[in-house]
């Protein structure tokens, strides 16, 4: 009798987190075939790992050129098609980018942190972001996205994604959250920029 209760609780646990997730809107800006396979991939990523804890807005653009981007819509490209773990990666990048806007003030204090940590950053691709201050925002968003990463895919993983993004883009900065993780989780936690600390 009790191995049926649990059996009924974990899937009724599953299927909790299925429908939190599910109530993510992917919209297609053309319809195109590979953004319509992008959206399955998606969908299909959501069901199989469990990322309710990092979901921050439940609308999501799938345009097959863009450059993905968090505002004013989550906007993925079709680039990673092929790539569960990059795609994922990258969804949950852009979902960080809305936490930290929806706590600007600790964002704005850790930021100034890192100032102290690195006072020299560099502001261009492919290593830095378009600005200082993107940079520094950059520094918070990836170590969250690699610790989203490690929970989600595993240690093994979540690094060979992390080492593939240090040789694509952001590559200062993917290497440094590599080579420094410590320090700016530090920061992270002191200004309580870690998700489950604010639910």
């Amino acid at each position: 009798m009790k191995s049926i209760i649990y059996m009924i609780l974990i899937a009724l646990f599953l299927s909790n987190v299925s429908y939190a997730q599910s109530g993510i809107e992917i919209a297609l800006k053309t319809g195109g075939k590979d953004e319509q396979q992008t959206r399955a991939q998606l969908q299909r990523l959501l069901q199989e790992y469990d990322v309710a804890k990092w979901i921050f807005t439940k609308s999501v653009l799938i345009e097959e050129n863009s450059i993905p981007h968090s505002h004013p819509v989550l906007t993925l490209s079709t680039r990673h098609l092929r790539d569960d773990e990059l795609l994922l990666s990258t969804f949950l990048h852009e979902q960080i980018h809305w936490f930290l806007t929806q706590n600007q003030k600790s964002t704005d204090e850790a930021k100034k942190d890192l100032r102290g940590l690195f006072p020299r950053v560099p502001v261009s691709s492919p290593e830095g972001a378009m600005d200082e201050e993107s940079t520094y925002l950059h520094l918070l968003v990836i170590y969250l996205e690699y610790r989203a990463d490690r929970e989600i895919l595993g240690e093994l993983k979540a690094r060979q994604v992390t080492e593939f993004w240090a040789n694509d883009h952001y590559t200062w900065i993917y290497k440094t959250v590599l080579e420094r993780p410590r320090d700016i989780g530090n920061i992270t936690f002191k200004h309580k920029l870690i998700p489950a600390m604010r639910r």
